[in-house]
């Protein structure tokens, strides 16, 4: 999983700036006794990047959807693949 960090650093690369609130929002369930590493299901899906608009932006939501798109390739998704809509669908795609 690539950490907030290299998220920030991808971010400032493409959309001049870092959106450090916007990865620590959208991890902000990684590791919980809850989820786990399962955290994705919750905020990395189209659903989850409507909220990253309405709390922080036009752009914001790009830098999410990046963030998102970078952590769904390391479980194996492709640009190829559809994008999950919500939780439910997450999970139904065996993305968890």
């Amino acid at each position: 999983m690539p950490s907030i960090e290299k998220h920030c650093e991808e971010s400032e690369r493409l959309f001049g700036a870092r959106f450090k609130e916007v990865h620590l929002w959208l991890d902000a369930f990684a590791g919980s006794k809850e989820y786990g590493m399962r955290h994705r299901r919750r905020r990395h899906h189209e659903e989850g990047i409507q909220e990253v608009i309405i709390l922080f932006g036009d752009l914001a939501g790009k830098a999410a959807r990046q963030h998102i798109i970078s952590d769904l390739k390391e479980e194996g998704w492709t640009d190829q693949d559809r994008f999950p809509r919500d939780e439910e669908d997450y999970v139904r795609m065996g993305l968890f």
